[in-house]
Order: C-alpha cells, then structure tokens, then sequence
C-alpha cells in the first residue's frame, strides 16, 4: 500500500538523517557566527543535501544500471550499511562520530578563515551538506527507496517525504539552541537509542527483502 510505503520511507530517512540530532552538529561548527550567518549557512546547507538527495533519487537507479549491480544486491549491502549505523546509534558511537567531525570542521576553519565570518560559509558544504545531511547512509537509503517505488506516485511520494525531511532539517538548524536546552543530554541519549532500534528493524527488512528478490530471480 502507498501509505505503507510512504511511513516506511519517512521512519528510514528521519531515523538516518536525524534532523533533530544535527541540532547541537550546526551549533558546533557555527560557534562564533551571527544570527543572520547561521540563516544563511542553514538555507544553503539544506539546500545542497537536498540537491544530493534529489540526484540519487532521480540518477540512483540509473547508476546501479550502468554498474551492473541489481536492486536485490543493493538491497542487502544498504541494508548492511544502515544495520551499521543503528548499532553505532544505540551504542552512542553515530553521534560521537559526528562530533569529531563537526570539530575537525570548526578546527580547520578556524586555522584557515579566523578572522573572516563570512567565510563561515564553508561549512555549509562540509560537513553540513556532506556527510551530516547527505552521508552515504541517506544515500543508499534513498536509492533503496525508490527502487521499491512502484508506480509513478510512490516515487513522487518519496520526492515529497524527502522534502519534509530536507524541511526538518532546516527548523532544526533554525531552532537549532532551543531543542539543544529542550532536550538536554539525557532525553538526547534515549531519542538517539530508540530510533537505532527502529532503524535497525528496517534494515533487517531492507536485508530480507533483498534475499527474497535474490532467491526468486535464481
């Protein structure tokens, strides 16, 4: 059913994308800026990861095509690569990871632009864009997606839930210091733990799906 299809896309993409938790991400790697430089920065990195996402989700398809990679196999290998990252969620490995990456940023862009802000810009790019909000995680997991579309209106479904999800992240930057005091560093830890759970579950879906498409086609 497209309603099923259309939650399972949703669960997927905000459980891999996490809107919320790249809360205190963008606050780390904007320290310093103004109010105005982190609206600019948030618009611009919303709108390259969602270009990213777009692009998989129109060219994916055609990729794994050129490649010689059926949709079953990428099925289980994204699978695998999402089962990944719900055990680094419950074991609070994903969001130390994406820490030291937003540190490393702010470390670089401070050694190299320290004295112009505008230039703050940069890390719309990276790591905002790519890989906070575009990693290979969402990626794969929008490939996945649309290579379960099953009709014209599924797929645009997927383009819409992409949108909302792009638009969460971008209230998130936003509201970036608001959800960071809401929500404080244990309710941060559960909401993180609980959604590895569930996405774990959704992998092992993606892994099975795969291996039955496999086994049919042989």
């Amino acid at each position: 059913m497209l309603a099923d299809y259309l939650i399972n896309a949703f669960a997927t993409l905000f459980v891999t994308i996490d809107p919320v938790g790249l809360a205190p991400m963008f606050l780390a790697v904007t320290a310093g800026a103004t109010a105005a430089t982190r609206r600019r920065i948030a618009v611009r990195a919303t709108l390259i990861g969602g270009a990213i996402l777009f692009l998989f989700l129109v060219a994916g398809r055609g990729v794994l095509g050129v490649l010689g990679i059926s949709v079953p196999a990428f099925q289980i290998a994204g699978g695998l690569l999402l089962l990944i990252i719900a055990i680094e969620m419950v074991f609070e490995k994903r969001n130390r990871r994406k820490s030291e990456t937003a540190e490393k940023a702010v470390s670089q862009h401070a050694a190299q632009h320290a004295a112009h802000q505008e230039e703050l810009h940069d890390v719309a790019v990276f790591p905002l864009a790519i890989p906070l909000i575009a990693g290979p995680a969402a990626i794969s997991a929008v490939i996945l997606l649309s290579s379960q579309a099953v009709d014209t209106v599924s797929y645009l479904g997927l383009a819409l839930v992409i949108l909302v999800i792009i638009g969460a992240c971008f209230v998130s930057f936003l509201l970036a210091d608001r959800i960071e005091r809401m929500m404080g560093e244990t309710a941060a830890v559960v909401v993180t733990r609980l959604l590895g759970v569930l996405l774990a579950a959704l992998s092992i879906q993606f892994i099975a799906d795969g291996i039955r498409a496999m086994i049919a086609a042989s």
